[in-house]
C-alpha cells in the first residue's frame, strides 16, 4: 500500500506541476464574447464568413482552439506551445527580443504574425481563419499577468499552492480558479462584465507595438502587485481580493481584441 500511495503522490505532483497554458476555457470564452460585442458590422460579417465552417462559429466558440490542439493535433500544438507566453528575467520587464522571444517563439511575436495574416486579404481563407483563431486566444493569453511573468518559476507554474485541500500552482489559480469561484457560466460572466462602467482610457491605444506593451503591462502587474502570496496555503480571501484585477484584464483583453480585429478586417472603420 505504501508503494501505491507513493506512486499516486508522484502522479499528483506531476499533474499539479504541468505547465498551465492559458486562461482556462471559461476565461478565453469570456474574452471572445466581450470582443464580439464590440466588433464593427463589417468586421463582424467577415468574422462570420471566416468561421462559417466551425462547430461554434463565434469568437467565444473558437477561443480555446489553440489549446484544444494539445489533444486534437499534438504535433501542431507542440510547434506552437511557446506562442502562448513570454517569460522575463526576474524583476526585469524590459522586452529584449533575442533573449525573451528567440526565433519569434513567444506570445508577442505570435500576435503580430497572426494579425498580419488576418489582415492580408490575399491569403487563403483557411490561413486567415486559423490566424483569427490564434489571435483570439493569444490576446487573451497575454492579458493573464503570469503569461508574461518570470522565467525562474515559469510564470508561477513552479509556485505550488494548496486551496480547499487541493494542490494547484499559482499560474493555474490565475488561469481558472479565480474565475470559476465566481460561479457564473461564461455567457453570464461576459454579460455581467459588459454592463460595468467603461474602463479607463487605454494607454496603449496609439501604440505602434501594442503586443509588446500588453506583455510589459502584464509583467509589471506581476512585479508591482501582490500576486505571490506570503503562504502557500490560500483561502477564498485571496481569490476575492484579486478577482477585480482578473476581471479588468478580461475586459481589457476583449476590448483590445475587438480593436485589433476591427482594424484588420475593416481598416476604414477606425
Amino acid at each position: 500500500m505504501s508503494l501505491i500511495r507513493a506512486c499516486l503522490a508522484i502522479l499528483a505532483l506531476l499533474i499539479v506541476s504541468a505547465p498551465a497554458m492559458a486562461w482556462g476555457p471559461q476565461g478565453h470564452r469570456i474574452v471572445g464574447d466581450l470582443a464580439e460585442r464590440q466588433l464593427t458590422p463589417a468586421a463582424h460579417a467577415e468574422v462570420q464568413r471566416l468561421l462559417a465552417g466551425e462547430a461554434e462559429p463565434t469568437l467565444a466558440g473558437v477561443a480555446n482552439w489553440a489549446d484544444e490542439m494539445r489533444t486534437a493535433d499534438p504535433d501542431r500544438f507542440k510547434k506552437t506551445s511557446r506562442w502562448h507566453y513570454v517569460n522575463f528575467p526576474h524583476g526585469d520587464c524590459g522586452f529584449v527580443p533575442p533573449r525573451d522571444c528567440p526565433d519569434g517563439n513567444c506570445v508577442i511575436a505570435a500576435i503580430n504574425r497572426n494579425f498580419l495574416a488576418l489582415a492580408d486579404h490575399s491569403r487563403p481563407d483557411a490561413e486567415r481563419r486559423d490566424a483569427l483563431k490564434f489571435l483570439v486566444h493569444f490576446i487573451g493569453d497575454v492579458h493573464q499577468p503570469l503569461h508574461a511573468g518570470y522565467d525562474d518559476d515559469r510564470g508561477g507554474n513552479d509556485f505550488q499552492i494548496n486551496i480547499d485541500g487541493e494542490g494547484w500552482n499559482l499560474h493555474s489559480i490565475w488561469d481558472s480558479m479565480i474565475i470559476k469561484k465566481r460561479g457564473l457560466d461564461p455567457v453570464a460572466y461576459a454579460q455581467l462584465l459588459s454592463k460595468q462602467s467603461p474602463l479607463p482610457s487605454d494607454p496603449t491605444r496609439f501604440s505602434d507595438r501594442p503586443a509588446v506593451d500588453w506583455a510589459v503591462e502584464s509583467c509589471k502587474i506581476v512585479h508591482d502587485g501582490n500576486l505571490y502570496p506570503a503562504k502557500h496555503v490560500l483561502k477564498d480571501d485571496y481569490l476575492n481580493a484579486n478577482r477585480p484585477l482578473v476581471e479588468q484584464r478580461l475586459r481589457r483583453a476583449g476590448s483590445r481584441l475587438a480593436a485589433m480585429i476591427n482594424y484588420a478586417l475593416a481598416p476604414t472603420a477606425k
